[in-house]
């Protein structure tokens, strides 16, 4: 839970009292375009970004002041925007950096099998290093590389960025499945149709303020949504 979160950089405000809420095993959605907050939002949750006021909950705990590995922890998972991979390492060098907290081998080995099997493209790279793959494939490491410590909640900060349409929408199949297996998910994206599509609530941010808190279906339905967001 997020409540009334209100950050500044310098004399800037870039969010002004956001509060959203993220039930057990929910997707939630926060769109909006370039500059509306939602990278920042997603860092302060996560620790990257200082709240400037309000307080950040998860799991009745109060990590407002936590430093980001303590968040990791307890339990949040972190995708950043632009994926932010270690170029020279292999595939598999990342996933088990992504596994640092893991105390034994056999968990470790079990948790990479896990990410394995949801994306296999990477079983067969994992001897690559990482800045060879193709942009759809390092995505899929950004994401595969948090899910190795079985987070809590997965933050995700434009999956969608960069990518052709075609990639895109195998990047969006593999986040609807994460959801139908009742992972939660926290997901900042600009490509407001996908993330309605995989949702189970909508938060809308322009300039750092909430403009919309929604259901994909009441979101379809609401004619700003439909004018400033699809184009209809």
């Amino acid at each position: 839970m997020v409540e009334d979160l209100h950050v500044y950089y310098g004399k800037i405000k870039a969010l002004d009292s956001v509060s959203i809420r993220i039930g057990e095993g929910e997707a939630v959605a926060v769109v909006g375009r370039n500059g509306a907050g939602k990278s920042t939002l997603i860092k302060t949750v996560m620790g990257v970004v200082r709240a400037s006021r309000g307080r950040i909950i998860f799991e009745e705990k109060d990590i407002t002041n936590l430093p980001p590995w303590e968040r990791a922890k307890l339990g949040l998972g972190y995708i950043p925007e632009g994926r932010r991979l270690f170029p020279y390492l292999t595939v598999e060098e990342n996933l088990v950096l992504g596994g640092y907290s893991i105390s034994t081998r056999e968990e470790l080995r079990e948790r990479l099998e896990e990410v394995y099997n949801l994306f296999p493209r990477l079983r067969e790279r994992r001897k690559q290093l990482a800045r060879t793959l193709s942009g759809g494939e390092a995505q899929m490491l950004a994401i595969a590389r948090a899910l190795v410590a079985k987070p809590k909640l997965l933050l995700m900060d434009e999956p969608s960025q960069g990518l052709a349409p075609v990639v895109v929408d195998e990047i969006f199949k593999k986040i609807s499945e994460l959801k139908e297996s009742g992972q939660a998910i926290l997901l900042v994206e600009q490509n407001v149709k996908k993330a309605l599509e995989i949702a189970d609530k909508v938060y809308i941010l322009e300039t750092g303020r909430l403009v919309l808190e929604a259901t994909p279906e009441e979101a379809l339905r609401n004619p700003l949504v439909k004018k400033a967001y699809l184009g209809k």
